[in-house]
């Protein structure tokens, strides 16, 4: 019953979620962790890493405290030049970005563009395939690095 009324709010949340066009994971792990744990998923994948950002080093750097916060920017030109081939403002929005950040409440999430709200934002029209491919790798992924 627990476990059912966990999937019910996840579900809940990342519907919710996606009305901004933002999908939120919940993980079962530190920042630190799930970050690392996302970038080895990453790499097992064949994506390309760009660039992991940590948001609240930077942020002490100048004397302001931030929960942790880190940003993991990553693709794969086999899946997202297609996409900007449909439209090429697309690309504002790509490569795909993963934000890994604790709530006020020490609750550690993963966050990422939905693809039907790059879809919606950009007017993307006869790339249904690619998208449906890039929202399920998405969610494995997320998926994969947030949960044991």
């Amino acid at each position: 019953m627990k476990k059912i009324f966990l999937v019910s709010a996840l579900f809940i949340l990342a519907i919710s979620s996606m009305a901004s066009g933002i999908v939120n994971v919940a993980s079962d792990f530190s920042v630190k962790e799930t970050g690392e744990r996302m970038q080895t998923i990453l790499k097992k994948k064949g994506m390309k890493i760009f660039n992991h950002i940590n948001h609240s080093e930077g942020a002490k750097n100048v004397g302001i405290d931030l929960r942790d916060t880190e940003l993991i920017i990553f693709g794969n030109p086999k899946v997202g030049s297609p996409l900007i081939k449909c439209q090429q403002t697309v690309a504002l929005d790509l490569p795909q970005k993963a934000l890994i950040w604790e709530d006020e409440n020490q609750k550690v999430w993963i966050s990422y563009n939905a693809p039907e709200y790059l879809a919606k934002r950009h007017d993307i029209k006869g790339c249904e395939k690619v998208l449906g491919k890039i929202k399920g790798a998405l969610a494995g992924i997320t998926k994969a690095a947030a949960t044991k």
